[in-house]
């Protein structure tokens, strides 16, 4: 490779891809800005009053934002030292997601297709996960959700078997009674819209036997909502000290994040930064 192309890629990797430098926060900055009026754009062209009076703007606005985010997208490639890693990695999965949705509009007119188009559409809304890319906080939240997988996996196991017990309990107290008890799965609907503090009102107990454990399993509800908040903030506070910091450059092997402001390489492979 060429040194002068080799400075060339150096140079657009550290705008794209980091932004210690001035240039990479501007660059941010417009793409924090296009992503939000992409994401406003698809979201009001829903709007029929508007879409009727500005479905034509909105539609010239969203090829623009198309053709922006497809020269993103191609950038990103062409200066990523590790391509495939990057078009295989989350975030360039998203930036794909959030352009391939207008092409399939605009080359597919056929008539019977169209249901199919407009839930194409809604995908550009996945736009709005890129806005992770800006975001120093987004990599120490998603390590610490990541480590907490296990204990996280373990209550939700509790959930469902406390789902299946209650939706069972219920249905042999209210079923014979209850069309919304008429079955297990049915009474295991409630019991999850009720565990969740939803409660939507449209099925409820009628015997007294049944409103006591429904009391006892909307008490249960409120006690299990703080657990997944507790089990993230605690490893929060345990993986990242107050007053830590972490640099915004990615690396360039592997596509780690959340590197130390003055670490050399990279704490994953150990590849130079």
């Amino acid at each position: 490779m060429a040194e002068s192309e080799k400075s060339w890629r150096e140079r657009w990797y550290e705008v794209i891809f980091e932004a210690d430098t001035r240039a990479g926060k501007v660059f941010d900055i417009l793409l924090l800005i296009a992503i939000s009026l992409s994401v406003l754009a698809v979201v009001i062209d829903t709007v029929p009053s508007i879409n009727k009076d500005y479905g034509r703007l909105l539609f010239i606005a969203e090829v623009l934002f198309t053709a922006l985010f497809t020269i993103e997208y191609i950038a990103r490639i062409a200066c990523a030292p590790n391509r495939m890693r990057y078009i295989t990695s989350f975030y360039g999965v998203v930036d794909l997601l959030s352009i391939i949705p207008t092409y399939f509009i605009a080359f597919n007119t056929g008539a019977h297709r169209m249901a199919v188009l407009r839930a194409l559409r809604l995908l550009r809304v996945f736009r709005v996960l890129k806005l992770a890319h800006m975001l120093s906080e987004a990599s120490e939240l998603r390590r610490a959700i990541w480590a907490s997988r296990s204990k996280i996996a373990v209550f939700l196991s509790f959930v469902a078997i406390a789902v299946v017990m209650i939706g069972t309990a219920m249905y042999a107290i209210e079923g014979e009674n209850n069309e919304g008890f008429a079955s297990i799965p049915e009474a295991m609907y409630w019991a999850v819209v009720t565990l969740t503090t939803v409660g939507y009102g449209d099925v409820a107990p009628a015997t007294a036997i049944g409103k006591t454990l429904a009391a006892v399993i909307m008490i249960l509800g409120y006690s299990m909502i703080i657990v997944p908040t507790g089990i993230v903030t605690a490893e929060l506070a345990h993986g990242a000290p107050v007053g830590k910091r972490v640099s915004t450059q990615v690396c360039p092997h592997c596509m780690a994040e959340g590197h130390d402001p003055d670490a050399v390489h990279c704490k994953r492979c150990g590849s130079k930064l």
